[in-house]
């Protein structure tokens, strides 16, 4: 048995077994990453999809995930990759692709726009060291690198990865511990320094998901927007009301297919209150 100290639930993971992310697993007494290199998704995607609208705009990047995730969003649009019961068989099926070779692809797609790689679709950070692995070998080709991520994982990870990475997009699903802990089997505490320190070391962009009856009072995207406001660079400078927010608009999916769409107008709504302290403000899926 070993112990995984990649997020806040330090699984405690049994010879042969998988932790909670479905992901790592424990061989030979350590914790290594089971998906290193398993590839569920690739495609060549326009910059603004991940969604970064302030970094290289109108640039494409080759979009690659796997499988595994150490939170349980009940409305995750990439469910069968991430926490399903279909998920976890992909651990067999998935293409096992070097870092080596998924630079190369990524080379080869520059005559077709190409600036590099983003690790996505599940959640990368479970899998962090063929990110950081593949991510090396990308900026020494050239290449730019982008996150698209949840937050949760430990700044030791972060540390490993930041030397690596040009831009992130990180989930900041809400701004109650209720919800991170009871909705989405997450923390909040984790995500928010996760943020704080990615933003002393790359481009940052934020997106929250606005999820009828759960996120979406006014208060919460005040409460959430002014602790945005006071993020602060490596040198203690304020930059929160640069960093962009994307607001966007919840969709019924997975466990949660039985809700409402949210009204477009409540997504323009909390996007103008965003605005009294976030200079770049987005809403999406309206």
């Amino acid at each position: 048995m070993a112990r995984c100290d990649v997020c806040f639930r330090h699984c405690e993971i049994q010879e042969g077994h998988k932790g909670f992310c479905g992901a790592r697993t424990c061989a030979g007494g350590r914790i290594i990453a089971e998906n290193y290199g398993k590839v569920t998704g690739i495609a060549l995607d326009p910059i603004e999809k991940k969604p970064l609208r302030r970094y290289l705009p109108g640039s494409m990047i080759l979009s690659v995930g796997s499988y595994g995730c150490n939170l349980r969003c009940p409305f995750c649009q990439n469910h069968d990759i991430s926490w399903s019961a279909e998920a976890m068989a992909w651990a067999d099926k998935a293409e096992t692709v070097t870092p080596e070779a998924l630079v190369d692809l990524a080379l080869r797609l520059k005559a077709r726009g190409n600036i590099g790689l983003a690790f996505t679709y599940n959640e990368p950070l479970i899998g962090w060291e063929f990110v950081r692995d593949t991510a090396k070998l990308t900026h020494e080709a050239g290449l730019k690198n982008v996150l698209v991520t949840n937050g949760t994982a430990e700044l030791p990870v972060l540390e490993e990865l930041l030397p690596h990475i040009d831009a992130m997009n990180i989930d900041l699903k809400g701004f109650t511990e209720r919800y991170y802990t009871q909705v989405l089997g997450g923390s909040l505490d984790m995500v928010k320094a996760f943020i704080a320190r990615a933003v002393q070391g790359c481009h940052v962009e934020l997106t929250t998901l606005i999820v009828p009856n759960e996120n979406d009072s006014e208060d919460e995207i005040r409460a959430l927007t002014a602790w945005v406001s006071g993020l602060k660079d490596g040198n203690g400078r304020v930059i929160g009301p640069e960093i962009p927010l994307h607001i966007s608009r919840f969709f019924p999916r997975f466990h949660m297919a039985d809700r409402q769409a949210t009204e477009v107008k409540r997504v323009y709504r909390l996007a103008e209150i965003a605005r009294e302290r976030i200079r770049s403000v987005y809403t999406g899926n309206c």
